[in-house]
């Protein structure tokens, strides 16, 4: 069983947020950060028995914070918070992305500057620990002041409320809270504030995509290679000296690894002597490195907002060293909207531009000698015809979830918040994309690997035989028509299980 995750106050790790929010990995709350809390707590409790109101601590929120709350009401008033905030709608968010953005609240809630309660940090952990998964749903959230109906619905079952589903199974959060020996929370001043005033659910998602894009640009790089070496095309252009002349790292690692997977290829020597007619490739087999480059510098940059995220503080107001509790705009979620965004758009380009390799395997005038379709029997048989189909289907959505949702704004609170960040309508949209591009990806592979067989008696290079090798596993080779739905499905499977890749590594020749 993995180590649980230290939960210290200090920054995360991409790969810690991924082990809780897909491995199920625990957290552990060190003495350090209790101890930081607790400091934090006793500079609210001073300002909640002071005359002058403070903001969060003594008086109402949003656009009613003018209004001092008296000591007797403040319960009721962090209750009717998290009640009120707690109006999502639509289809359940992925139990995941629940486990993630529980996470990362609970690091900012440990961070010794959200003035919590001890207790109120330990029993968020312990809710985390137990499985509990409260209902969040889809629609609630405008990026600003953060996350507030997600993060309001694992408050709700903080204290008792609401639904959750523990192992699957939906059940009232007193229930489940009971039977994990997990009392409910009262929440005292500024506790709602705090547990709800974050961008963690959209955070917690971009974590998730950087994860699943690195894997599959990977998976996008070998998909491509057999496909350069099934329509005859060249290797010389992934030249390690011809891309240094362009030194942008992503495109060098790209063409890298494209050069590896077509190394020892007895289809690519097949071509490659004086009598070879063929002048240049198409730009889909040719600037693969180029575009696939790029997306992988779009990671690049993404991984560096996370990671500053990661380490951020977010809430508002803020308890600061002196004691100072300050109102501030760190929760408006543009820096993590931008990111979100900016890799829809590479991510609908890399798939784009696969479509546009398998479409060249399955047209006879360009796919040097194949078959039309990929068809066992032309006419009788349709080959992949239809499966490009589903490709470009997929690439066009692909194409309209490329349009940033960060450049709309609808303003909400009687305009007291007039600009807002739409950053989980930007991770929500490109989850969609990630697994629109799985399926890309996968169409592509089972064409490619189809073109290769029909190069017989000429046989691929080696990685590219093992990709080959593990989907003939699970799709056979050509022959006629087949009910094509399910190999979709198990070429799919192979992309996304990481199995594809595993069994290429170390196959290059």
């Amino acid at each position: 069983m993995q180590e649980r995750v230290r939960i210290d106050g200090g920054p995360l790790t991409r790969d810690q947020v991924v082990a809780v929010a897909r491995g199920g990995v625990g957290v552990v709350l060190t003495e350090s950060a209790l101890a930081g809390v607790a400091r934090a707590r006793a500079h609210i409790e001073r300002l909640a028995d002071a005359v002058e109101p403070t903001y969060g601590v003594s008086t109402g929120f949003g656009a009613l914070a003018v209004r001092h709350i008296p000591v007797e009401r403040r319960a009721a008033l962090q209750r009717s918070l998290i009640r009120s905030h707690a109006a999502g709608a639509g289809p359940e968010v992925e139990p995941e992305v629940v486990r993630a953005l529980m996470l990362l609240r609970l690091r900012t809630l440990a961070s010794g500057h959200t003035g919590v309660r001890q207790s109120t940090v330990e029993s968020y952990a312990g809710l985390l620990n137990a499985g509990i998964l409260p209902v969040v749903h889809e629609y609630g959230s405008l990026g600003c002041s953060g996350d507030l109906a997600p993060l309001s619905a694992v408050a709700l079952a903080l204290m008792g409320e609401g639904q959750v589903r523990v192992g699957g199974e939906l059940r009232p959060a007193a229930d489940a809270l009971a039977q994990a020996g997990l009392e409910p929370v009262a929440l005292a001043e500024k506790e709602g504030l705090a547990l709800i005033n974050g961008t963690d659910g959209m955070l917690g998602m971009l974590a998730l995509a950087i994860t699943d894009l690195r894997a599959l640009f990977d998976v996008a790089d070998l998909t491509a290679a057999m496909s350069v070496e099934a329509l005859l095309g060249t290797d010389r252009v992934f030249a390690a000296d011809l891309h240094a002349l362009r030194p942008h790292p992503g495109q060098g690692h790209s063409a890298a690894r494209m050069a590896a997977y077509l190394e020892g290829s007895p289809i690519v020597a097949s071509h490659r002597g004086p009598d070879c007619t063929r002048v240049q490739d198409a730009y889909s087999l040719r600037c693969s490195p180029q575009v696939h480059g790029a997306a992988r510098d779009t990671v690049a940059y993404a991984e560096i907002v996370a990671d500053r995220e990661f380490a951020s503080v977010v809430d508002n107001p803020v308890v600061l060293a002196d004691g100072r509790v300050e109102s501030n705009g760190n929760f408006h979620g543009a820096p993590v909207a931008y990111a979100l965004d900016f890799l829809a758009i590479p991510l609908a380009d890399v798939a784009s531009m696969a479509e546009r390799r398998t479409d060249r395997m399955l047209d006879v005038a360009r796919s040097h000698g194949l078959p039309p379709f990929l068809a066992h029997d032309p006419g009788v048989d349709s080959g992949h015809m239809i499966a490009q189909y589903t490709q470009a289907a997929v690439v066009a959505e692909l194409k309209r979830l490329a349009a940033p949702a960060s450049v709309d704004s609808i303003p909400s609170s009687a305009m007291q918040e007039d600009h807002v960040s739409l950053g989980w309508s930007s991770a929500r949209k490109l989850r969609r994309a990630v697994d629109g591009l799985g399926t890309v990806l996968a169409i592509e592979l089972l064409t490619a690997a189809r073109a290769l067989d029909l190069r017989a008696p000429l046989t691929p290079a080696p990685a590219t035989a093992a990709a080959v090798a593990l989907l003939r596993e699970r799709v056979p080779g050509p022959g006629p028509d087949r009910h094509l739905a399910p190999e979709i499905a198990a070429a799919e499977e192979l992309v996304r299980s990481g199995a594809l890749l595993a069994a290429v590594d170390g196959r290059t020749a």
